[in-house]
Parts: structure tokens; sequence; C-alpha cells
């Protein structure tokens, strides 16, 4: 049987026979030491708009020798308060940037003007719909961190549900005013969910809803007919909208903010729910019209609504959304969990990798969806 032998430096050495492989060193894939020895070496310039720990600032720098990576932060941080005196090492930086990793709202105003080299965002969101149109419609690729909001912000939307089947708030101000006046909560066994949005999120949201012995009902943007989803009793198209609002007795937004999916909740689909529904969001603010929304409470169109985001945030201090009764809210929070920078950064890494390999990127943003 032969016996060949390929010898690629004095560190790696791969015997193959027609039959079996043999990996002196565990690399376990010829094609990736192929593709080691001819890839350029190059230094693949890397800016960081966010603070970032020190253990996740290291992880990114150990991806590859290739990876220049410069943390910015502090620089735009004093350029935002107007102290420039750091402006032209920080043009020097964004001038060769060719990959930038972070928040958008970390990002100058300006990025794809003083970024010419630029090739690839990561954001460490998931939505891009706060990104610049200039950005949006140039050559430079999109990343995000899809796929780990799943877990945080189904369970926000349990929570709220909860606490309007439960009556949470009634007992809160029961014990502010020392009051203890019994009464028959609801369950959600039984009751109907709608979800808007059957992504990542929006298949937890049904998962977890399932636990509760709950009918789940959805609209997906990519409908097929017969189409079935685990943990989902029917798919309805965006057409048959007001249908699915008759039918639920709560209706949960989890869908990305695009220019088909901003206002999509108005007057007409408000008054298509049930007086006794409530309306969850931990999707966008601007997916709702939100005078829409407040007439609906004032003149019980709907019984109430379980709100994480907002068209314009922070709420100011007169919104009418603080008087409101009927009205569940949290400061845009769905999404955060203990270990999200380190999660994100994860996901950084992976792509950075894939980046200087040449290889597809996970999580990709297709523009012209807009997700």
């Amino acid at each position: 049987m032969p016996l060949y032998l390929f010898a690629f430096d004095d560190r790696r050495v791969l015997y193959f026979s027609n039959e079996k492989e043999y990996n002196t060193n565990l690399f376990v894939s010829i094609t990736k030491i192929i593709k080691e020895e001819n890839m350029p070496s190059e230094k693949v310039n890397v800016v960081l708009t966010t603070p970032l720990e020190e253990a996740n600032l290291h992880k990114i720098r150990s991806v590859s020798g290739r990876a220049q990576v410069d943390l910015v932060s502090s620089l735009i941080l004093a350029e935002r308060k107007g102290d420039l005196s750091n402006q032209g090492k920080l043009d020097a930086l964004f001038g060769h940037a060719e990959v930038v990793y972070g928040w958008i709202h970390h990002f100058p105003k300006n990025l794809l003007a003083r970024c010419p080299r630029l090739q690839w965002i990561q954001t460490m969101s998931a939505g891009v719909d706060r990104l610049p149109q200039d950005i949006m419609k140039s050559p430079v690729r999109i990343t995000n961190a899809s796929g780990l909001h799943g877990t945080p912000m189904a369970e926000v939307v349990l929570e709220m549900m909860l606490m309007f089947v439960k009556d949470a708030p009634s007992c809160f101000h029961m014990k502010q005013k020392k009051e203890w006046k019994r009464y028959i909560p609801k369950v959600l066994k039984g009751q109907t969910v709608g979800i808007l949005g059957l992504g990542v999120i929006g298949k937890e949201i049904a998962r977890l809803c399932k636990a509760f012995g709950m009918r789940v009902l959805g609209i997906h943007r990519s409908f097929q007919p017969g189409q079935t989803i685990p943990y989902v009793d029917a798919v309805y198209s965006r057409e048959q909208l007001p249908q699915l609002l008759a039918e639920c007795d709560f209706v949960a937004l989890a869908m990305p903010l695009t220019q088909e999916t901003k206002g999509m909740v108005g007057e007409k689909e408000l008054r298509s729910m049930k007086a006794t529904a409530y309306l969850i969001n931990v999707a966008r603010g601007a997916i709702v019209d939100e005078e829409a929304l407040i007439r609906a409470f004032e003149e019980k169109w709907i019984a109430g609504a379980g709100l994480d985001v907002f068209i314009t945030e922070p709420l100011t201090a007169d919104s009418r959304f603080y008087d409101l009764p009927n009205v569940i809210f949290s400061p845009h929070i769905s999404g955060e969990m203990p270990d999200y920078e380190l999660r994100a950064t994860e996901v950084f890494c992976e792509n950075l990798k894939r980046y200087i390999q040449g290889e597809p990127f996970l999580h990709e943003v297709d523009k012209g969806k807009g997700y």
C-alpha cells in the first residue's frame, strides 16, 4: 500500500494512504493547512469603537497574528465631548481600518467617509436599522450578532404576559398602599398568542409559550403554504395579519425594523385585536404607530401593552406612556444579559477568523431585506 508524506515545515508533517490519514499534530484538514501556507501576510487593521473588557480584547487579538487591533472608544468619546486634541490620531486609525466592531451608537456619524479602506462592519447588536443609509448602500459587508437574543428577549415576553395574567401591577400597588385585596388571577394555559416574526427570537417565544400550554400562531415573512415551524400551531402570511390578530389574547412583536415593517401595527391592526388582548413589543418602537397605540389604551380597543422599545428613547419626562395604568414597560433591556459582551465578541472572533481565511461569514446582513 503506497504511503505519501507531505512536509510543510519543521512543525507539521502529514502522512496519508489510500485508506487512512494520519496527522501528527492534530491538523485535521489538508485544505486548511494548504490555505494557511498560502495565506497572504498583510496586516488586517481592526478598529474597536466600543469599550471592551480586557479578556475580550485579548480574545480578539489572539485570533490571528495578522490582526492589528486598536481600541478607539476613548478617542471617540473625547471627540464627541469637543476634545479634538487626538482627532489626527483617530483619523489615522480610521483611515487604515479594514474592519470595525462595536455598538452602532458608538460609531461616528461619518464612519464611512472616515474609513476609505473599510471592508466589513460587525455590529454588537442584531438590528442594523440604525446604521446610516450610506453604509447600507455601500459595498461594505455587514454582519450582526443575530442569534444571541432569543433567550433573554423571549423571557421578557413571558415575563410581561405573566405580569398581565397574574395582575402583578395590582400586587405592587397594594404593597405600596399597605392593602390586602384578594382576587382571582388568570392563567396562560389555553390562551392564544400571535408572534409577528418567527426568526430566532420568535421561535424561542413560541417554545416557551408552548411550555405554558398556549396555542401559538405566527407570521413569517417567507411564508409558504403548508409550512410548519416547531412549537407553532399555524403560520399565517402577512396578508392574513387581521385574521391572526382577531384570534389572539396576546400579540408579540419580534421582527426587525425595515421599510416593510415600519408602522406595521397601526389603528387598523389595533382595532382588529380583541378588547381583552395585550400587545407585547420587544422589537423596535417604530413598528407600532404610538399615537394610535395611546388611543387604543384610552378608548379601550385593547386591554394593555408590555413595551420594551419606543420610537424616542429614553422616554421624555412628559411621555404619556408613564401615566397609562395598562402599560408595563422596561427601558429597552430585553436583549441584555450578564455575558452579552463575551457572546458578541465570540461571534466577532469567529467571523474575524473567517474573514482572514476567506471563508463565509456567520450572520451576514442581507442589505436588501434590512436584516
